[in-house]
């Protein structure tokens, strides 16, 4: 499977390290390995994503595992759900690629030929991504004009990032699978608390995408022991950041043990026939 490109929707081929469709537009691979697909007429600002302190909070604040739990459950489902000859599958808004890695892992156990893709806006943390996760392939892109052909993808994964419904059921192969992640109710609610004076729960109404009926659901629910900055670098990821005292920051920075609730859901959408 290639890429489409991303200004005449036509197919690209690959030539030394050069992306080309028949209407000569070409794109060619950064050092690290991945392709930039998101042309300068289609961005929203210079440097769309997360910013560069965004993203090494994120990092280290993965790094340290606190999603871990998350992470091989979704490695896990992919693997179970994830069906066609090849496993082809596509991670939306993959960010550094945290769980792109584990998913790609988890398809190669089960076939040789599973190819797991990674697409994020943000050009930082793609380059992180490609450099780091040999067993995955990863490019810049938006996730409202993917860069994959009609009925190509047997899975695409969908942790918190956007997309539209029309783009995932033309891409998504005929019984293949949308696979969603949003925060549950109390997840980071002690961190909202220290925020917000009225902390409402995060809403658990089922999300519809047109094209999909959901097949299944589950709950994941723990809660972290944060140390050594962790709450800090936890909020630096969130949106929650904007609306931070300095106090609370300074808080975060020196705390020995911050608890915090992670609560996820997790939905699988299958396609219609």
């Amino acid at each position: 499977m290639s890429y489409t490109c991303p200004l005449c929707h036509q197919s690209l081929s690959l030539t030394a390290r050069t992306y080309r469709c028949e209407n000569n537009h070409s794109f060619d691979l950064a050092k690290e390995g991945y392709i930039n697909l998101m042309p300068v007429q289609h961005k929203r600002s210079k440097d769309p994503g997360d910013n560069k302190e965004m993203m090494q909070a994120r990092r280290r604040f993965l790094e340290q595992e606190h999603y871990q739990q998350m992470k091989r459950n979704i490695a896990d489902l992919c693997a179970k759900y994830v069906q066609g000859t090849n496993h082809q599958l596509l991670d939306i808004g993959c960010g550094e690629g945290y769980y792109t890695t584990e998913v790609a892992s988890a398809l190669l156990s089960q076939s040789s030929s599973a190819q797991t893709y990674g697409l994020d806006i943000s050009k930082v943390a793609i380059r992180y991504a490609a450099k780091r996760y040999p067993n995955c392939t990863f490019s810049v892109a938006s996730s409202h004009r993917l860069p994959f052909e009609e009925r190509s993808l047997d899975a695409v994964l969908r942790i918190y990032a956007p997309c539209k419904a029309e783009e995932l059921a033309r891409v998504v192969t005929d019984n293949g699978v949308v696979i969603t992640v949003s925060p549950a109710g109390r997840h980071l609610y002690q961190l909202r608390e220290a925020i917000y004076t009225d902390v409402r729960l995060h809403s658990e109404e089922i999300e519809t995408i047109e094209g999909f009926e959901l097949e299944h659901e589950e709950k994941l629910s723990y809660t972290m022991e944060l140390g050594n900055g962790a709450g800090y670098d936890l909020l630096q990821m969130t949106p929650f950041a904007w609306k931070a005292s300095d106090e609370l920051r300074a808080q975060l920075k020196s705390a020995t043990l911050f608890e915090c609730e992670a609560d996820f859901l997790i939905r699988i959408y299958r396609k219609k026939q």
